[in-house]
């Protein structure tokens, strides 16, 4: 569903979820214990970077071309529902179902995100288990691939009937400031959503536990110690049974903060790459991240339903024999809302991940500082390209439009360059960690 609400929270989950993934998607002295001629060692070794393999150049190129299709898909669909006229016999339906106003907008958001799901099923079937089958990343089954959908399907379409009635309640209520009352709205959502997120949905798509390997937990545990964390939990998610690449990442917030590690990671990464991995997710939360990005999903929606304000009523009233309704308080008019929205995400998308490569290399920058071992981040990011097909050096579209972490050569050439510990210089973090003097 593309409500507006929805809209900026599926904003905030994209930069939240694979902290460390190798793809663009929420990364050692081994332990605090690591004599330091071990550190020595580890941060004296050069790492080259990794050329990109024919396999990875492949996926990467098509990567670009399915990410234009599904754009210009997401863009079609809502377009297609408004000049059809198909949204407002959808409203029309919800109005017989539902009744009254309350109801109605219920009804009408699952029957929006029921008709979005089965027009993009095709590409989704291709995007989310042909292709990854097809380049050996995946090992899920058909089956699960489904049950995973129609979970989906069914959060989705919850989510969208619980929030959609509040940006056209506001409309009712405030035509002239509904815009920002709905804005401010999206803190407070997106707070309680990665709150619950960690214990309520994660775990219906995949299995967690804690960690298998109690004496590396113990040594991520006293990490944490070392980066005044405290409450932190590391949690293993079995996705092996789907997946053949390999990730790790931060979830949640206050008393559901989480570090997920992929059990992919830890059969593929040895004990001091998966440390370094671990101190660039504790840098996220160090470093306030998460409070930053829900900012900045706020302030994005906030100026995405601006932009909605001063265009929509126009747009309407021009187009209101084809659309079938004259007044964008009616909720027929979500398909303008989600096409209008779409667009100023898409403008502002070169901003957004600027913002977040830009947390992702100082998470990078919090983990070299807690564990200075240069040569395992190097390694460990050189183990993310070539088990997820990345491309260390993408081209600068992809770095605009689709790369939410810095590319695997730039990540791996710092790792080789930054190394203030050995020449006097202060650590840009060092009064975050415990022992860093």
């Amino acid at each position: 569903m593309r409500a507006i609400p929805a809209a900026a929270l599926l904003l905030i989950l994209a930069f939240t979820a694979p902290a460390v993934s190798a793809q663009p998607a929420q990364e050692t002295p081994a332990a605090p214990a690591a004599s330091a001629t071990a550190a020595a060692e580890s941060t004296s070794q050069h790492i080259v970077v990794p050329p990109a393999s024919e396999k990875a150049m492949q996926y990467y190129r098509s990567g670009n071309v399915l990410w234009v299709i599904l754009t210009l898909w997401g863009l079609a669909v809502p377009i297609l529902l408004l000049f059809t006229g198909f949204s407002v016999r959808m409203r029309n339906t919800a109005r017989k179902v539902g009744r009254n106003w309350f109801f109605t907008v219920g009804v009408y958001a699952v029957l929006y995100s029921l008709v979005g799901v089965l027009l993009g099923l095709p590409l989704d079937w291709y995007r989310s288990f042909v292709r990854p089958h097809a380049y050996g990343l995946s090992s899920q089954t058909a089956a699960k691939w489904w049950s995973h959908q129609l979970i989906g399907i069914g959060v989705g379409c919850a989510f969208a009937a619980l929030t959609l009635w509040f940006p056209y309640l506001l409309l009712r209520k405030s035509p002239k400031r509904w815009w920002l009352y709905t804005g401010l709205a999206t803190v407070p959502l997106l707070s309680v959503f990665l709150l619950v997120k960690p214990i309520w949905i994660d775990p219906l798509f995949n299995k967690f536990g804690p960690m298998k390997d109690k004496a590396l937990e113990a040594e991520i545990l006293a990490l944490a110690d070392r980066a005044e964390i405290e409450g932190s939990r590391v949690e293993e998610i079995d996705k092996s049974v789907d997946t053949k690449t390999v990730n790790a990442y931060v979830t949640g917030f206050l008393s559901t903060k989480r570090i997920i590690l992929w059990d992919t990671i830890l059969a593929k990464l040895d004990k001091r790459e998966i440390l370094f991995v671990i101190g660039h997710e504790m840098g996220h939360y160090v470093l306030s991240h998460t409070w930053q990005l829900i900012a900045m999903a706020s302030s994005l929606a906030l100026f995405g339903l601006w932009v909605i304000h001063r265009t929509a009523q126009a747009l309407t009233r021009r187009f209101q024999d084809r659309f079938g309704f004259s007044e964008l308080s009616d909720v027929a008019s979500a398909p303008l809302m989600a096409v209008l929205y779409t667009l100023v995400t898409l403008l502002l998308t070169p901003v957004v991940m600027t913002v977040s490569r830009y947390q992702e290399h100082e998470a990078d920058r919090f983990g070299l500082e807690i564990t200075r071992d240069n040569s395992h981040c190097g390694t460990a990011f050189g183990k993310l390209q070539s088990e997820n097909l990345d491309n260390p050096r993408p081209g600068l579209f992809y770095k605009l439009w689709r790369s939410s972490h810095p590319p695997i050569g730039e990540r791996i050439d710092f790792c080789n360059q930054y190394r203030p510990w050995e020449t006097g210089e202060p650590l840009r973090y060092g009064n975050l960690i415990r022992g860093a003097s």
